[in-house]
């Protein structure tokens, strides 16, 4: 089988190009066949008012593009411009591959691979943030 297979648990909602679908009462997996398909687990997702932190609104720029809400040729250069700004707070170099991923995937259109890759940085992120409020 190829495309992305989702494993859905049971009344999970995910956005399928800007439609909101709901999973039954039983686990399920669906194969998505189309490799353009913008697609959002809901519980993923960044509430607007969460966007509070840089790494959060990266996030939420990308799940924006996944909902269909902004066009991709519209903010790549922004989103590109921002994963940069990223890199010269988070030096060590576990951040810094993740942060290449995130470029590479946002460079491939691959625009949910890159939201997964930066949300790994979300407890960095609350780390930093937690020493500089001190």
């Amino acid at each position: 089988m190829t495309g992305l297979v989702l494993k859905l648990s049971p009344k999970e909602r995910i956005l399928i190009n800007g439609a909101v679908i709901e999973n039954g009462d039983r686990r399920s997996r669906l194969a998505i066949m189309t490799p353009d398909a913008n697609i959002l687990r809901l519980r993923d997702a960044i509430h607007p008012e969460d966007a509070k932190t840089p790494v959060r609104r990266v996030c939420y720029a990308l799940q924006l593009v996944l909902s269909g809400d902004s066009e991709p040729d519209e903010v790549y250069l922004s989103l590109l411009r921002q994963i940069e700004e990223l890199s010269q707070v988070f030096t060590d170099a576990d951040s810094r591959a993740v942060l290449t991923e995130a470029s590479t995937a946002i460079i491939a259109t691959q625009h949910y691979r890159a939201m997964k890759a930066l949300k790994s940085l979300f407890p960095r992120e609350d780390r930093l943030l937690a020493v500089g409020s001190r």
